[in-house]
């Protein structure tokens, strides 16, 4: 029987290509006819993976450089982590461990949304490639992941609301650890930011830990300055010119402590009469002072003005009434 002979593949005839080149190292006609499955297309596959995983690994390097605090190099504590700075600061002129754990914060977690990105990014980009060379159709793969996607997005929007927030707040610097800040349903001292959860401890202790998705709006104690309000109460029968003087008197002197003086930024202001009520005529005052330091001065500024007022002779406002009660009584 004649033994039929195969035509060699056309390809050995392409100048270049690994099919001719295997054909010329073995002779074989299927290896030659297979090299693009056996060897292009691994080797292509390989590139990508390759070039995936260094492209991944040098840009999470450069978000970690960018993200390094001062501290971590040993370098001026106060200067900001390069990642911050085309980041606008809600509190640049603040210097303590609690800034710095502010800024820290806020580049880690911006540093690791930032990581997170280019993971998938970078993979979905080799993984898309990869397919490609392999002859996979990609159009029923992505319309399947669309609708995934979109079911995800219903199930989880909550979830995907919260991790929206948190982004937003840390690009804006809405506020940080340190800040004492009014969320609606807490108010306290902001412990840890996080992309979906931020924890305050409110003034007697209690942990709260508030969804970033379910905050509607913030008010910060902490950012630029604040304003100590203080209303001094006084009697009916009071002479309200010599208590308005005296009070200026005592402000002026107070201003000066050793220990008010660095916190307070401008001079208090006596702003008059504030409201009468059946008790009582206010007298109110108001400093601009650092942030935070607002209640500390209140307090302050009120124990030297009511002790002052005691040592001039001044009655205390409910003493009207006790005395009148008694007469009555009698």
């Amino acid at each position: 029987m004649d033994q039929l002979l195969s035509e060699p593949p056309s390809c050995i005839q392409e100048a270049g290509t690994w099919c001719q080149q295997i054909w010329q190292l073995t002779g074989n006609e299927w290896l030659a006819g297979s090299a693009n499955w056996l060897i292009a297309k691994p080797f292509t596959i390989l590139v990508i993976a390759i070039v995936a995983f260094v492209m991944r690994l040098f840009i999470r390097r450069l978000i970690d450089r960018m993200t390094r605090t001062p501290e971590d190099d040993g370098k001026d504590r106060t200067k900001t982590p390069a990642l911050l700075k085309p980041l606008k600061e809600k509190a640049p002129d603040l210097v303590g461990p609690g800034i710095l754990e502010r800024r820290r914060q806020r580049a880690k977690t911006i540093g690791s949304v930032l990581k997170s990105i280019t993971t998938v990014v970078v993979y979905t980009i080799a993984v898309v490639l990869i397919l490609g060379e392999l002859g996979i159709n990609l159009a029923p793969i992505l319309a399947s992941a669309g609708i995934v996607g979109v079911a995800v997005g219903f199930g989880a929007q909550n979830l995907v609301r919260d991790f929206l927030s948190g982004i937003f707040m840390m690009l804006e610097d809405q506020y940080g650890v340190g800040d004492v800040v009014d969320v609606g349903e807490a108010i306290g001292t902001v412990e840890a930011v996080g992309l979906r959860i931020t924890t305050l401890r409110d003034i007697n202790g209690t942990v709260w830990y508030v969804r970033n998705g379910e905050v509607l709006r913030v008010g910060n104690f902490s950012q630029g300055f604040a304003v100590g309000v203080v209303d001094i109460p006084v009697a009916y029968d009071a002479d309200l010119d010599r208590a308005t003087t005296m009070l200026e008197e005592v402000l002026a002197t107070s201003a000066e402590r050793e220990d008010l003086a660095p916190d307070i930024l401008e001079p208090p202001t006596v702003l008059g009469v504030e409201s009468v009520t059946p008790e009582a005529v206010l007298l109110r005052l108001t400093v601009k002072v650092r942030p935070g330091k607002q209640w500390a001065i209140q307090r302050a500024l009120r124990a030297d003005a009511m002790a002052a007022f005691e040592r001039a002779g001044f009655q205390p406002p409910l003493k009207r009434l006790f005395q009148s009660g008694g007469g009555t009584g009698a």
